[in-house]
């Protein structure tokens, strides 16, 4: 990967880019995951020539054959990341060099190639720098960036495809939860596990998503806004949401998080706030912690705090968790005190209003 030749990035103009004035209607008020800007970067992959045909381009429908493995095999992987605006006017991104290695390592898992991270991140800022009127002037507002990867080589033997394209979309975003509550409603899924030791957990691919989608929507129907899963083996031990990382955090100066160990996704933003954590003195573990324990701990008083965390919801409070076996209510139901600190210093630091001391914004001029 070190040694693979550096990708040029052609520029092609847009045959009819969106009007201002219809654009600055859509990014309004854009919610989540709707709106889509101009353009996108496309990069192909075959197994003679690797990695070619960079190129920025109007965003635009793909074609597929319908033997492309991809709508048979599921070799698909994909990150989420933002652009955020800075007071000075320029753009920035968050520790971009950590959803570039993620990337790599999902590909691995999936057998399918790697991307050179210096191309990952070149693709990105390339259309963020073509797009970036597309920014939404809403409060908390940013540029949600989607890269993602599919096979596309047209075939129906089981094997790792020889053909892939490498993609990158960008999306205006507001909130992410739309319930208005100070705090999130978890429940608590009993039948659906999200992913089993040697499985693909630790991937961010399609697949696991789309597991998701029962046991999310069941807990839709209970009357909560997301669903948390517990281990495959014990059925015991809190793992993970549809989308985010949790944390929990005690009366004694503790907080602790579930450990990795393959089942869960490395979270950039869980691994920023094990880092801001400990800079505000708390003992931070990443350790197993089971639904027994979060209820009698919540009922105690002991535990004072959880929240959850990802690119998309960045810091949200849990508030109440509720199973076929009852519900619990943490803290006082709203946001607590550490959870909103955090919040406020991650954010500060995506939107340079706080120092960054770690290095981990990357401007885009």
């Amino acid at each position: 990967m070190a040694n693979a030749p550096a990708l040029k990035f052609e520029q092609i103009p847009h045959p009819a880019p969106v009007p201002g004035a219809t654009r600055d209607q859509a990014i309004a008020d854009p919610g989540f995951g709707t709106v889509f800007t101009d353009h996108m970067i496309s990069i192909d992959w075959d197994e003679g020539q690797g990695w070619h045909s960079a190129r920025l381009c109007a965003r635009e429908p793909i074609l597929l054959d319908p033997a492309a493995s991809v709508l048979h095999y599921a070799q698909e992987i994909f990150e989420g990341m933002k652009a955020y605006k800075r007071d000075d006017g320029s753009m920035a991104l968050f520790r971009p060099e950590k959803n570039a290695s993620r990337f790599n390592d999902s590909a691995r898992r999936l057998a399918m190639p790697e991307l050179p991270e210096d191309a990952f991140i070149e693709a990105v800022e390339t259309v963020v720098k073509a797009d970036r009127d597309w920014f939404p002037s809403v409060e908390g507002g940013s540029l949600y960036i989607r890269p993602f990867m599919f096979a596309n080589e047209h075939f129906l033997g089981v094997r790792p495809a020889k053909k892939y394209k490498f993609l990158v979309i960008l999306s205006p975003a507001g909130n992410y939860f739309k319930s208005g509550a100070p705090a999130v409603s978890i429940w608590v899924s009993s039948d659906y596990s999200r992913a089993a030791p040697g499985g693909t957990g630790a991937a961010k691919c399609g697949g696991n998503y789309a597991a998701s989608l029962v046991p999310q929507a069941e807990a839709i129907a209970e009357g909560h806004d997301q669903v948390v899963f517990l281990d495959a083996v014990e059925r015991k031990w809190i793992e993970e949401l549809g989308g985010m990382n949790l944390f929990f955090v005690f009366d004694d100066g503790t907080m602790i998080t579930p450990p990795l160990g393959g089942t869960i996704l490395p979270g950039i933003t869980r691994d920023s706030l094990l880092t801001l954590a400990r800079e505000e003195g708390l003992t931070v573990r990443e350790e197993r912690y089971s639904l027994e324990q979060w209820r009698d701990d919540a009922k105690s008083g002991r535990l004072v705090e959880t929240l959850a965390c990802g690119t998309a919801a960045v810091v949200t409070p849990v508030g109440r968790v509720a199973s076929r076996d009852g519900e619990f209510t943490i803290g006082s139901g709203g946001p607590g005190q550490l959870t909103t600190k955090l919040r406020e210093k991650l954010v500060g630091i995506q939107r340079g209003t706080v120092e960054d001391t770690h290095g981990w914004v990357r401007r885009i001029d």
